[in-house]
């Protein structure tokens, strides 16, 4: 049996809930106090108790999954920041959202996970990448459970669109196979890591089937380029509502706030997209 490793780390800007239920991110499900949580070929357990937040992982993925909750960062200055804007609805939403981090992601893994969630919804998401796991992904095992990698490109290129169909994938069927086969052809996303966000955007919506939407989520989620700034239903809304903005244009309103917050738009994002979905749902 894996050498188990348990990373502590201070709760007050660290919510597990929060973070992974923030729409970041897709492969997590309940479990006892917290959550297990799949990212590319790796898996961890973590939760909050009493002051602090406890991830739970192999040895070995110890560092992967320092980096993934983003712990090197102090985000006592982002929240700081939102506070200073003085801005009603950003203060209350960061208020509300404390213990959100930007997750550093599987970079691949992100760009298949957001061309699935184009028109869709967080539970139907959830199970199809699980299905796609299931059926392409290596079997693993963790805390005496199994579990499946996310595929690699290649594993995915094997299948024909009709597959990707017989999973939920409608007419992004058609997207997930070509992108599969341009990676194992050669297509290199990483190379894109260092391009400007709006240079990145270019790249990336010249994928077949991303959309603006989907781009400023890759870039934000997996690139961690924090001057993006996805607008969907709930972000518009904030607009409209609160910032009392005119633009109808999704594309013009991610860049009003990207202009207004600079640097830390996504942070900024994450916030008002949690406080807002939250406060509907209740």
């Amino acid at each position: 049996m894996s050498e188990i490793a348990i990373i502590k780390f201070e709760s007050q800007y660290f919510s597990v809930k929060d973070t992974l239920e923030c729409g970041q991110v897709f492969r997590f499900l309940p479990y006892k106090k917290g959550f297990k949580v799949y990212s590319a070929d790796k898996c961890c357990y973590c939760y909050n108790e009493g002051d602090f937040a406890f991830i739970e992982c192999e040895k070995q993925d110890e560092q992967y999954f320092y980096n993934y909750f983003d712990l090197s960062r102090d985000y006592s200055k982002i929240y700081n920041s939102a506070i200073e804007e003085n801005v009603d609805i950003l203060t209350i939403s960061a208020k509300a959202g404390k213990g959100i981090r930007i997750l550093n992601q599987d970079l691949t893994e992100t760009l298949f996970s957001f061309i699935v969630s184009q028109n869709n919804n967080i539970p139907r998401i959830k199970g199809i990448i699980e299905k796609m796991c299931v059926a392409l992904g290596e079997r693993k095992e963790f805390l005496g459970e199994d579990y499946f990698s996310f595929p690699t490109a290649k594993k995915m290129a094997e299948r024909g669109e009709e597959f990707y169909k017989s999973i939920g994938l409608g007419y992004r069927a058609e997207y997930i196979r070509r992108l599969a086969v341009e990676i194992e052809k050669g297509l290199d996303i990483f190379e894109w890591k260092n391009l400007s966000t709006k240079e990145l955007n270019k790249k990336l919506v010249s994928i077949y089937g991303v959309g603006k939407k989907v781009a400023d989520c890759v870039s934000l989620f997996g690139y961690r380029k924090s001057d993006a700034f996805p607008v969907d239903t709930w972000i518009e809304k904030v607009y409209r509502e609160d910032f009392k903005g005119t633009i109808i244009n999704r594309e013009k309103i991610a860049e009003y706030f990207s202009n207004k917050f600079l640097d830390n738009a996504g942070y900024y994002q994450q916030y008002l997209f949690f406080y807002k979905r939250s406060k509907e749902k209740e």
